[in-house]
């Protein structure tokens, strides 16, 4: 059965890496590898956003924390769909701008200045990798369950294995594998989640077989009211603020064809949240004793599929992984070539290196990812923390930015600083960390109350100083 897998797992990484090659064969310009064009129509957006939102955090993550915790495990579905739902809202229209990358973006909201657009530069850099380290964690604990390689082996395995298709193919590459991936996860996830029900008896069974704090609502008796929001907001908040959501802004054909896209996959997602924690708690009641929760979604496509649809779902698991992972290195690499290269060498790369530019940073962004992600195993925990000390002050950033007319280039830099220096004191201590379950809720409230603070205060000193010139 494990070189079955392995087999499986080969033909799939092949077949993924002839599709890129064979639609991205005429690119010649940046645009063209980083964002397809700027022409990414409605279907291959919407089945882009898809696969990133059904991602490594839906299949090991949720399912893995539902396994422990219940219907815990819909809340990841709950903030994700909430969020998308408010990108399509609020960030659809900056499609119009023309922006590449998420730093130009927030720079834009507060005139452009240099001191907010480098510093974001270097935080949306960061998060991209972390999101990366996040789907080589889950992807190699997965193909370690199927295959018995070692999970140090297979992270570089997974690495390497989105690395080509996405060097050789790019963005356009990124959105036909993603929209294909998404059929794929949700034909897999909703068998998945049949057949695991069946096995074990029917819905009342597998009720039963939980710990009874674990099947309240959302399971707050088990993990408390503050982290079940934590949880949530956190997964809105990663959706607000990825890098690689405002990929598929910028990329997208119109406003229109990006909006309709963001709410058809909130919907979508609204309805799936519950499959991932019916999977973990069947998984739970067919046996309570893994040593790692995150092997629950594998033990089921293992133990409890039928042969040909158990090879379904694992592709629907490694699909997961790599449709997030393309997408979040493209978006890092495109911070990398557009801002950071431009902070380095104070110039923009030549048209003519875009390209090898381009697929080199992608080696470059994967390698630091997968040097971080030898470092956990837990894909909960390592995300949640991420989002909080990353991305909380650059989703007050965009929010501020985009809603508030009178936020200034301080109130960023205080929204940025504060919101991450938060999120480290809160899960410094653990009292606090435990009580919340992760950092994010005071990092966005402190990141908003700092924006604002020093924006009104530096508006006043700026009145005042003017004030002094006219009567001198």
């Amino acid at each position: 059965m494990n070189h079955l897998y392995i087999v499986v797992f080969i033909l799939y990484i092949l077949a993924m890496i002839a599709l890129g090659w064979f639609v991205s064969r005429k690119q010649k310009t940046g645009d063209d590898f980083l964002l397809a064009g700027r022409n990414v129509p409605f279907i291959l957006s919407l089945g882009t956003t898809v696969a990133t939102m059904v991602g490594t955090g839906s299949s090991m993550g949720a399912v893995g924390f539902a396994y422990e915790n219940g219907w815990a495990g819909a809340l990841y579905g709950i903030g994700g769909s909430i969020g998308i739902l408010l990108l399509a809202w609020i960030f659809a229209p900056v499609r119009r701008l023309q922006f590449t990358t998420m730093s130009e973006e927030l720079a834009h909201y507060v005139d452009n200045n240099k001191y907010v657009k480098n510093t974001i530069a270097f935080i949306i850099y960061a998060a991209s990798i972390g999101w990366l380290g996040a789907h080589i964690i889950g992807g190699s604990l997965y193909l370690s369950w199927l295959t018995g390689i070692d999970v140090s082996s297979t992270k570089l395995i997974i690495a390497l294995s989105f690395a080509v298709y996405v060097v050789i193919g790019g963005y356009t590459a990124v959105v036909w594998t993603d929209s294909i991936q998404a059929l794929i996860l949700f034909t897999g996830f909703i068998l998945m989640a049949y057949f695991s029900l069946d096995y074990v008896g029917g819905w009342d069974s597998m009720l039963a077989a939980q710990p009874s704090q674990n099947i309240s609502l959302f399971a707050v008796e088990a993990i408390g009211i503050m982290p079940a929001i934590s949880l949530a907001l956190a997964i809105l908040v990663g959706v607000l603020a990825t890098p690689s959501f405002r990929q598929r802004i910028y990329s997208g054909k119109n406003v229109t064809s990006i909006r309709k896209s963001f709410i058809y996959s909130g919907v979508l997602y609204l309805g799936f949240s519950l499959i991932p924690a019916i999977i973990g708690m069947s998984a739970y009641a067919i046996t309570n004793e893994l040593d790692n929760a995150a092997f629950a979604f594998p033990h089921i496509a293992l133990n409890v599929m039928p042969l040909a649809l158990g090879v379904l779902i694992i592709i629907a698991g490694i699909s997961a992984t790599l449709s997030s992972a393309s997408s979040d290195a493209i978006a890092g690499v495109s911070v990398l070539l557009t801002d950071i290269y431009q902070i380095i060498f104070k110039k923009s790369p030549s048209a003519n290196n875009v390209l090898t530019f381009s697929r080199i940073g992608l080696i470059l962004t994967i390698g630091i990812a997968l040097l971080l992600a030898l470092m956990s195993n837990n894909i909960i925990s390592y995300i949640t923390q991420m989002i909080a000390v990353l991305m909380s002050g650059l989703c007050v950033c965009g929010l501020l930015g985009r809603l508030w007319p009178a936020y200034n280039w301080q109130g960023a830099m205080a929204s940025l600083l504060v919101g991450m220096l938060t999120a480290i004191g809160v899960s410094a201590y653990p009292p606090w960390n435990d009580f919340l379950g992760n950092s994010i809720l005071p990092a966005i409230i402190n990141s908003a109350l700092a924006g604002y603070i020093v924006t009104l205060i530096s508006q006043k000193s700026k009145s005042l100083a003017r004030s002094c010139e006219s009567n001198s």
